[in-house]
């Protein structure tokens, strides 16, 4: 039963073939089989078994949705009320939050259960989830293996097969970094779609909710259900509700070729993703799934992003100065860790955050700071955020020739861990074709196409789908008609111990 898609387990609980409880109980029982993953932070079964109950009941009384009844896992960044909300941090550590995050409450109106709440990179700061207090996430295709960052255990949990989907949140590329790490399908919508209430705050103009999960399919109904406007956030978007279901298994176009479902489709090639840092297995896995949508009808169209270098450095300027005022917050005095033992309030505040904060954390909060001083501001910050807009200008003029670009998520497959711990530098570079489509608000995904070769013949390789503004809908639809025809999203790895 675990290996089945959401619309697998819907039509097994509307069958009867299994209920609400009995599911909750099958994933309950690998999650506690594969501890050794640390993809969990918090587990509470009473509290599982008690909403898969309820969805029990709604569904005996013929009032189920689409949704109702099925397991769901929520990245630790979202603020949960029955379980801790940590962050992966020491700071939040026994943080109970009064209230659910919209996308939490949202899923649970749905009749979602939650499992629990998954492992990430404290703050969400990394790119292989080592940074976290809790402990590194081992990927389930290769243990020796990093599964992404910053939702690895959100990553990990649905490709181990211990959640059937999970949320995750995308700064500047994860969601979909660590689903192509680990083999699964993970989507970043259009900044301002999904709201970023109880979404404890990295960086506010960056970061945005997701779905990950095995198909397109399933992060469609996920979407439908985590997506609209939200009153109590300042940046979400007042736009109407929309199906981003409603492309899935037709043709690009009207009257096509049943044969070529996707003919009249272009597709985007940007030269700057394929030069000299792309490692040659991760090529040869993206030009294999390339002659696929080919074969499906697409046309191949050359584009140009030509700022594509410039988005780590304007990243890494932007992102660490909206965490050094996010995170001021953190101070000892409301919530969150307090030093045991200080002389006054400023030796307070010094020691809860030195001890509360780990070391990636630190060293984004002294960056921000530095960019946003005075005298700095100007020549960092301010030049940041003007080349964010040619990042994003850029992005449109490729739009007038293609209706999606295609191409790599990172540079290699997932690396051994330890191995970029000791350089942050050479971490932040893995990010290079994530992170404009980030800076730019566009949505993107990642979609399984293949593993690398050689010793890394064991780890995924995802092929990024970038949609232009709310083409969300559009953009399943491409990868959905890939998945149709491969099957690279339903294999499942057998290192995870379950």
């Amino acid at each position: 039963m675990h290996q089945k898609s959401l619309t697998e387990l819907r039509t097994a609980l509307d069958s009867k073939d299994i209920s609400a409880v009995e599911l909750a109980q099958t994933y309950l029982q690998r999650i506690e089989a594969a501890k050794g993953l640390n993809a969990f932070i918090g587990v509470d079964r009473e509290l599982t078994l008690e909403q898969a109950k309820t969805a029990d009941a709604l569904i005996a009384q013929g009032n189920a949705g689409a949704l109702t009844g099925l397991p769901i896992a929520h990245k630790d960044v979202f603020v949960t009320r029955g379980w801790a909300s940590t962050a992966g941090s020491h700071m939040l550590e026994n943080y109970a939050s009064p209230f659910d995050a919209t996308v939490v409450d949202r899923l649970k109106n749905a009749g979602m259960v939650c499992l629990g709440k998954t492992n990430m990179d404290e703050f969400a700061m990394g790119s292989s989830n080592e940074n976290s207090y809790f402990g590194a996430v081992q990927n389930p295709w290769d243990l020796k293996a990093v599964p992404g960052g910053s939702s690895g255990g959100s990553a990990a949990a649905v490709a181990a097969r211990l959640a059937p989907a999970a949320t995750g949140t995308d700064t500047g590329g994860s969601i979909r970094q660590p689903a192509s790490f680990t083999g699964i399908t993970g989507i970043k919508p259009t900044y301002g779609r999904v709201s970023r209430y109880g979404m404890i705050a990295f960086a506010s103009s960056l970061d945005q909710g997701g779905p990950m999960a095995q198909s397109a399919a399933d992060c469609a109904l996920l979407l439908n259900a985590m997506s609209g406007f939200d009153e109590r956030d300042s940046t979400s978007l007042q736009r109407e509700n929309e199906d981003y279901t409603r492309h899935l298994g037709q043709a690009w176009t009207s009257g096509g070729d049943a044969s070529k479902p996707l003919a009249g489709l272009r597709i985007g090639m940007p030269k700057e993703y394929f030069g000299a840092g792309l490692a040659g297995d991760v090529r040869a896995a993206i030009d294999t799934a390339l002659k696929q949508y080919e074969a499906l009808g697409a046309t191949l169209v050359d584009v140009s992003l030509p700022k594509t270098e410039l988005s780590i450095p304007v990243y890494y300027i932007i992102a660490p100065a909206e965490a050094s005022s996010n995170l001021s917050r953190f101070d000892g005095v409301r919530y969150g860790h307090r030093a045991a033992q200080y002389g006054d309030l400023l030796d307070m505040y010094k020691k809860s955050r030195a001890e509360g904060f780990g070391p990636e954390v630190k060293r984004r909060i002294l960056v921000g700071t530095y960019v946003l001083s005075h005298g700095y501001y100007d020549a960092y910050y301010l030049q940041a955020q003007k080349i964010r807009r040619i990042i994003a200008r850029d992005f449109q003029e490729a739009f007038k020739q293609c209706d999606v670009i295609m191409g790599p998520v990172a540079p290699s497959v997932a690396w051994n861990l330890g191995e970029k711990t000791d350089d942050p530098v050479q971490m932040y570079l893995a990010d290079i074709y994530t992170l404009s489509v980030s800076l730019a608000g566009l949505p993107g995904m990642s979609v399984p196409c293949g593993f690398g070769a050689g010793a890394n013949a064991n780890r995924p390789v995802g092929l990024q789908i970038i949609g232009n503004y709310f083409n969300e809908a559009r953009m399943l639809q491409v990868a959905d008609a890939f998945q149709r025809a491969t099957d690279w999203h339903r294999q499942a790895p057998s290192a995870s111990g379950v």
